[in-house]
């Protein structure tokens, strides 16, 4: 019998917790009955199984961090803007580890048109509005900025700039001066 209390929506987010606490490949339906002292089949009514589980984290997570976004750029704009969603991918990798590893999960196709990710492409967009880059270089800027975000968090987090100087804050300001000044003059595409 499950016990009572226990609903889809509060397993995620302990599953959230979890991944935070030991690391997103630990999560599983078993890990999670632990927690909870329950039988792994009395949690078989709420999640299909680990992976199921685990795209669940994912989606709180696309969701988390897009309503961060969304937040942080209210009102601004330029290099303003680029700074402020930067920061929240690198504030939230910082805050929830596991949360954000959660959120570089490959979803398939129905999972990714249910979850946020189309609101991170928009933010990404709507930064790049501020840069005047025409189509198909807006595409181009929002997967550089991705991977430039994602690269140096998981970089970071990894503990890959700690032991080196200048520290991780100057590299991160600089990187982002870059970022401006690249978006500010992007190059033209060559005549083939």
């Amino acid at each position: 019998m499950v016990r009572v209390g226990l609903t889809t929506e509060r397993l995620v987010r302990a599953g959230a917790e979890l991944a935070d606490e030991a690391g997103f490949d630990q999560v599983t339906v078993s890990a999670l009955a632990r927690r909870f002292e329950v039988k792994v089949a009395s949690l078989y009514s709420h999640v299909k199984n680990s992976h199921d589980l685990k795209v669940r984290i994912a989606l709180l997570a696309l969701e988390e961090l897009a309503d961060r976004g969304a937040a942080a750029l209210a009102g601004r704009a330029g290099k303003d803007a680029l700074t402020a969603l930067a920061n929240v991918y690198r504030d939230y990798a910082r805050e929830h580890p596991g949360r954000y590893a959660a959120a570089q999960l490959r979803l398939t196709p129905e999972e990714a048109a249910a979850s946020a990710g189309g609101r991170h492409a928009q933010m990404t967009r709507a930064i790049l509005r501020g840069y005047d880059l025409s189509e198909p270089d807006q595409t181009h800027a929002v997967r550089l900025l991705g991977s430039v975000f994602h690269g140096y968090v998981s970089l970071e987090s990894a503990g890959g700039f700690s032991h080196s100087a200048p520290d991780s804050q100057e590299t991160w300001e600089r990187i982002l001066d870059s970022l401006d000044a690249l978006l500010r003059n992007w190059p033209a595409q060559a005549a083939p």
